[in-house]
C-alpha cells in the first residue's frame, strides 16, 4: 500500500533528479540526462552462482517502479561477505537461546471461561432488600460451562471503572469450579470479540492483496512469519530464563532477514537496506541498555509486576523492557531503510553516471524529508500508547519535573528518544551503503526500454 509517507519519498526522488546534483568528475558535468535506447547487458554469469543478489527476475522490489539492475560481481561479494557473517550470528544465537525444558506456567489456577448472551439488565441493588439500587442486573444466557442453555442471574456494580452491558452483548463469563447452581460461582470478565475481529483481519488481508496483489500476498506471509518467530521463539525463549535482550536482538534480525528478503526479493537493493536495518537494530540496543541504566529504569510497570505475581518467579525487568525497545523499533527501520535503498536506485536508474557521493548527496535530501515523518510516527505511537498515563499524571497537580522524571514516563520517554536516534541514523548508514553499491552496480537501462513502450 501506498503511504502518504512514501508518496512524499517518491515525489522527493523526482524533484532531487531534477534538482542539479554537484558532479564527482569531469564526466558526470558533460553526461546529459536522455533516454538511453540501447538494452541492458546481460548479468555476469561467469563468475559462479550469484545467490540471489545479482537481478529481481524482472520484478520491482519494495517501494521501486521497476526492475533492479544486476549486480556485478564485487558488489555481490561485498555484499555476501558482510552479510553472511550476521546470518551466520543469528542463526548461532538462534540454536543458542532456544527454548529447552518445560516452561513456567501460572501459579494461579486457571478457571473455565465460556461465552454467554445478555438477555436483560436493568437497575438492581448490591445487597438484596438494601434500596441503594447502585448495582445492574443481568440475565445471562449461557452457551456453555455446566449449565448451557440456562439463564443466570449477575450482579454487577456500577462504578466509573465498570463497563456499561446492554441486552444482546455477547459477553465472557468465567466459572471458578464451586456450586454449578450457585449465581456467586461466576463472574462476567470481558466481552466477546472474536467475530469483529476477524472481520478486521479479513478486511486489511483483501485491501493488501487488492493493492499490492502478489507482492501483498508476500507482505501477508511474512507478516505471519514475524507472529511465528514471536510465539515460538522469542516469548519462550524469554519465558525459558534467557536474556530479553539478547532474545530481542536474535529475534528482530531473524524477523527482519525473513521479512525484508521475503518481501522485497533477493536483490543488491535488498542486501543494502538489510544491512542498514542491522547496523540501527546495533545502535538502539547498545543506547537503550546504557540509558536504561543510567537512568536507573527498573522496568517494573504494572504489567511486568503482574507477570511476576502470576509467575511465581523473577523476571528480568529491565531486560524485558529493552526487548521491547528493539523490537518495537524494527517497524519503523524496515520501512526507512527500504524506501532510502529504493530512491537511491531510482536516482541512479534515472542517471546512470551520478557517483557514490552525488548519489548520497542527493539520497539524503530525501531522507531529511522522510526522517522526519517517521520521527513524528514514532513520537505519536508512543505517546498514543501512554495517553491514560499522561493525563493521570496531568490531573495530578504534579510539577513538569516530577511528572517527566517519572518511572513510568522515564521509560517511555527513553524508549521514544533511542527509536529515534536510531532512525535518525539509518537515514545516512543506509543511504551510504545504497550509494556505494548502486554505484557500483552493471549499469542497466530500464529507463530506456520504458521510454521506447511508451512511445
Amino acid at each position: 500500500m501506498q503511504t502518504p509517507v512514501r508518496a512524499s519519498v517518491r515525489a522527493s526522488v523526482r524533484a532531487s533528479v531534477r534538482a542539479p546534483v554537484p558532479p564527482e568528475t569531469d564526466a558526470e558535468r558533460t553526461t546529459p540526462l536522455a533516454p538511453v535506447t540501447a538494452e541492458p547487458a546481460p548479468p555476469d554469469r561467469a563468475h559462479g552462482p550469484d545467490l540471489g543478489l545479482d537481478h529481481d527476475r524482472g520484478h520491482g522490489h519494495g517501494h521501486g517502479h521497476g526492475p533492479a539492475t544486476p549486480a556485478g560481481r564485487r558488489v555481490r561479494l561485498l555484499l555476501v561477505g558482510l552479510l553472511v557473517p550476521c546470518a551466520l550470528a543469528t542463526l548461532v544465537g538462534l540454536v543458542l537461546l532456544w527454548p529447552s525444558g518445560p516452561l513456567p506456567h501460572s501459579t494461579q489456577p486457571a478457571g473455565e471461561v465460556f461465552d454467554a448472551e445478555v438477555v436483560a439488565a436493568q437497575a438492581s441493588d448490591c445487597s438484596p432488600g438494601s434500596g441503594d439500587g447502585g448495582c445492574a442486573g443481568l440475565t445471562l444466557r449461557m452457551d456453555g460451562g455446566p449449565l448451557p442453555g440456562r439463564d443466570l442471574v449477575q450482579v454487577v456494580p456500577v462504578e466509573p471503572s465498570t463497563p456499561r452491558f446492554a441486552v444482546g452483548d455477547q459477553v465472557r463469563v468465567a466459572y471458578s469450579g464451586g456450586d454449578a447452581t450457585d449465581p456467586g460461582s461466576y463472574q462476567v470478565v470481558d466481552f466477546q470479540r472474536s467475530g469483529p475481529l476477524i472481520a478486521l483481519a479479513v478486511a486489511f488481508a483483501l485491501a493488501v492483496l487488492l493493492l499490492g496483489r502478489w507482492r501483498g500476498l508476500a507482505a501477508l506471509v511474512a507478516l505471519g512469519m514475524s507472529l511465528v518467530v514471536l510465539v515460538l521463539f522469542v516469548l519462550p525463549a524469554i519465558l525459558g530464563g534467557a536474556s530479553p535482550v539478547w532474545v530481542a536482538v536474535v529475534g528482530a534480525c531473524l524477523i527482519m532477514f525473513v521479512v525484508l528478503y521475503l518481501t522485497h526479493g533477493l536483490s543488491a537493493r535488498t542486501s543494502a537496506a538489510v544491512l542498514g536495518t542491522l547496523a540501527s537494530l546495533g545502535l538502539i540496543a547498545l543506547l537503550s541498555t546504557m540509558f536504561s541504566a543510567l537512568a536507573r529504569l527498573t522496568g517494573l510497570d504494572d504489567t511486568t509486576a503482574s507477570l511476576i505475581a502470576t509467575l511465581g518467579a523473577p523476571v528480568d525487568a529491565r531486560g524485558l523492557l529493552l526487548a521491547g525497545i528493539v523490537i518495537g523499533a524494527l517497524g519503523v527501520l524496515d520501512d526507512v531503510t527500504v524506501t532510502q535503498t529504493s530512491a537511491v536506485w531510482e536516482l541512479r536508474a534515472a542517471n546512470p553516471a551520478l557517483g557514490a557521493r552525488a548519489l548520497f548527496g542527493a539520497g539524503m535530501r530525501i531522507g531529511r524529508d522522510h526522517v522526519s515523518s517517521a520521527v513524528n510516527t514514532l513520537v505519536l505511537a508512543y505517546a498514543g500508547a501512554s495517553l491514560p498515563l499522561m493525563l493521570l499524571f496531568t490531573v495530578a497537580g504534579r510539577g513538569p519535573g516530577d511528572v517527566l522524571t517519572s518511572q513510568d514516563v522515564a521509560t517511555e520517554i527513553v524508549r521514544t528518544l533511542v527509536g529515534s536516534i536510531g532512525l535518525v541514523a539509518s537515514v545516512p548508514i543506509t543511504t551510504g551503503l545504497a550509494a556505494l553499491v548502486a554505484s557500483r552496480e552493471e549499469p542497466g537501462r530500464p529507463l530506456g526500454r520504458r521510454t521506447r513502450r511508451s512511445r
